[in-house]
């Protein structure tokens, strides 16, 4: 094969002396075949490691995809056992986290709402005394509530030195939309009670963040005041993250083809999955999937009363793909949309909390939020 050289120029690749990409691929039998309909027919290649990512990530990376799979297969048998293994899976990342993080927690009701109210050892700053965090935990609106709350609230709280809280939503198959918004939105009125709505931060991870998404669309719905800021994590403002990657209202996008590939969820269209669940435990339920309050990325009207919105995510995560249309359809309205992606990096990856990339993460929370949010007393005029 020809020495050949390959660059971008304003976006379109170009070959140096061997001629055009095809001919240089066709050369070495490597040929991708591009169908009428676009469609990209890509032989077998290897995919190294990122060399951005920290050595400790290659490790947990091979570590993870190497490990032997469950006895089960990962097949749905219970809520109840989901549940239970969520949780059996959460709770030394939890211990590790507390180990490295100073936090009190305790648990109260706030609106009627179970929630877990995390603290600095050391008390909230004065600097944030009139600031807080609602954090709202991933598990796909059926599992994670309790460990994988504390999981997302711990570094932040500890890091940013906020109270966060956890918020214990009401879940699928017992519950379906909009069930978990009306669960924020009564937390959040709570807490317009002792703070303004502009120093309030709303933020989670993967089901979550797509659930920050839905209650900032749903506050406007009730009409309760915007908050200060929001995060979306792991996660875009698309409220089916499991159907076919060609509806408008689904997670969509190349990541959800080339992440598949790299261990990071099921190739669309793949048909029955191990611990794929029933139709009936689907949070969503018979609501539209289209409807603003379920993918308010599908209006314009909705996303223009966001406040400003963080958006993390990873090359390798499924969810690259949304989150990066979401930061697009969010900066065509106007609304200050801040994306940061990860080479390398996978969904949700912070849950590692021993990971640079995840330090990384952390400092970008904290920072976004003590940017947007403002510390004025809820009793001044």
């Amino acid at each position: 094969m020809k020495p050949t050289t390959l660059f971008f120029v304003c976006g379109v690749l170009a070959v140096g002396a061997a001629g055009n990409i095809q001919q240089v691929l066709a050369e070495a039998g490597e040929q991708p075949v591009v169908a009428a309909d676009g469609t990209v027919h890509v032989p077998a290649f290897d995919m190294p490691l990122s060399r951005y990512m920290s050595e400790l990530a290659r490790r947990r990376f091979i570590e993870q995809a190497r490990a032997a799979p469950p006895k089960d297969g990962g097949a749905f048998t219970s809520i109840t056992k989901s549940r239970a293994d969520v949780d059996e899976h959460f709770r030394p990342l939890v211990a590790r986290a507390r180990s490295i993080y100073s936090v009190e927690v305790k648990d109260q009701k706030l609106g009627g709402v179970a929630t877990q109210i995390v603290t600095p050892t050391a008390g909230v700053p004065a600097e944030n005394r009139n600031r807080v965090l609602l954090n709202l935990h991933g598990g796909g609106f059926t599992v994670g509530a309790g460990l994988e709350g504390l999981l997302e609230s711990i570094p932040v709280s500890a890091m940013g030195r906020f109270k966060v809280i956890t918020v214990d939503y009401r879940e699928a198959p017992e519950y379906h939309f909009p069930a978990a918004s009306e669960d924020v939105a009564s937390v959040y009125r709570e807490l317009l009670q002792h703070y303004r709505a502009e120093n309030i931060g709303i933020y989670g991870c993967s089901a979550g963040g797509i659930l920050s998404a839905m209650a900032a669309a749903w506050l406007q719905k009730t009409g309760l005041p915007t908050p200060g800021a929001i995060g979306i994590f792991g996660a875009g403002a698309f409220g089916d993250f499991e159907g076919s990657p060609a509806n408008a209202n689904t997670w969509g996008g190349d990541s959800r083809f080339t992440a598949p590939m790299l261990g990071q969820g099921a190739p669309p269209g793949a048909g029955s999955q191990p611990g794929e669940l029933p139709p009936e435990m689907y949070y969503i339920g018979n609501t539209d999937p289209a409807d603003p309050l379920v993918s308010p990325a599908l209006s314009g009207a909705v996303l223009a009363r966001f406040p400003p919105t963080l958006l993390l995510t990873g090359t390798r995560a499924y969810d690259m793909s949304a989150a990066v249309q979401t930061q697009r359809e969010l900066t065509k309205v106007g609304v200050e949309a801040d994306l940061h992606v990860w080479d390398g990096m996978g969904h949700c990856f912070f849950y590692d909390v021993d990971l640079p990339e995840s330090q990384e993460a952390y400092a970008v929370m904290t920072r976004f939020f003590r940017t947007h949010l403002r510390n004025a007393s809820r009793h001044n005029p």
